[in-house]
């Protein structure tokens, strides 16, 4: 199976960014592959979908996160159905890891809702009490030496922050304390870099020890893993996982460990993967260069989706 054939490559599970409704609502409605698993997923949640995520106000509420997992599922089901692809490896970072555990079949499509619903709440109720201060702030056009500088100088100053993300060679994400905030983004300015976005809540932090054994306890204790029928490749260090225990631990590491995408890149460069697939709504996996400089990516959207497709002419050939 060649990895630069349909039947091949690497299909990857972006994180999740805020996706509003009337982006992704016309292919959760139409398209036969999502309204299957809308369908089932309403049965596990005990409402609908649909219309709680249509009357959602918060980018990253129960119901979006939920729908974000289905939606790229759904993509990754219409893409093997519409181009024939069989992805060699997976990979999911940060909030991927929950449909990769689906779509590499560790866990039953129903628990995989479940997990994320109960993810959702288990997160929400941590940050309501636990670091409310803290914050995950994203910048870009700062290479790793100059980066370095800024954070010496914030340990001189003996400010506490976390590199939640390495995402491209001058792209992160770092959490660190609210009122420390402008000052980091002044300085990201002064050596050329360009701040993005901050994100409440925090996440990939070492500090959030005790929500990882929340969520051990609360979400994943009663769920059981089977081993991966494709590879996986951790986004925290690169390495390929094949047991239903690893992947677990990757959904619960992800709390704590920083996501390294470069780790991604190199571990399926050198498995000579040629071709990566993105499933779900993406503006930063499928588009950084460290992703683009090394693969073929091929989008895999809800526009994609819902393009008509050209099929062959019954009298072709007559």
């Amino acid at each position: 199976m060649g990895s630069d054939s349909p039947a091949g490559g690497a299909i990857v599970f972006p994180g999740m960014g805020p996706t509003p409704f009337a982006e992704v609502g016309k292919f959760m409605l139409t398209n036969p592959c999502a309204r299957r698993l809308v369908a089932a997923a309403d049965d596990v949640l005990g409402y609908s979908l649909v219309d709680r995520y249509r009357d959602s106000d918060e980018a990253y509420s129960e119901s979006a996160q939920v729908a974000f997992m289905v939606n790229c599922l759904a993509l990754a089901e219409w893409a093997g159905e519409e181009f024939g692809i069989a992805p060699e490896y997976c990979a999911g970072p940060s909030f991927g890891a929950k449909a990769s555990t689906a779509y590499v079949q560790s866990l039953p499509f129903a628990d995989a809702v479940m997990m994320t619903a109960e993810f959702a709440r288990c997160l929400a109720g941590y940050f309501a009490d636990e670091h409310r201060d803290i914050v995950t702030h994203s910048f870009i056009r700062t290479p790793a030496d100059l980066l370095h500088e800024v954070l010496s100088e914030m340990d001189e100053r003996g400010n506490w922050y976390d590199i939640a993300c390495y995402l491209d060679r001058d792209f992160y994400m770092v959490s660190l304390h609210e009122g420390d905030l402008e000052w980091l983004q002044q300085r990201v300015r002064s050596i050329g870099g360009l701040s993005l976005y901050t994100m409440r809540p925090p996440m990939h932090s070492k500090l959030f020890g005790a929500l990882r054994r929340k969520a051990e306890e609360e979400v994943l204790g009663k769920l059981r893993f089977a081993d991966p029928t494709v590879p996986v490749v951790s986004d925290h260090d690169g390495s390929l996982l094949r047991s239903g225990e690893q992947i677990r631990t990757l959904v619960l590491d992800g709390i704590v460990r920083p996501l390294r995408w470069p780790e991604v890149v190199a571990t399926l460069r050198g498995l000579d993967v040629t071709k990566v697939m993105i499933a779900g709504p993406d503006g930063l996996f499928g588009r950084v260069g460290c992703t683009t400089d090394n693969f073929e990516v091929m989008r895999l959207t809800p526009r994609l989706a819902l393009q008509p497709r050209r099929r062959p002419d019954a009298r072709a050939g007559r």
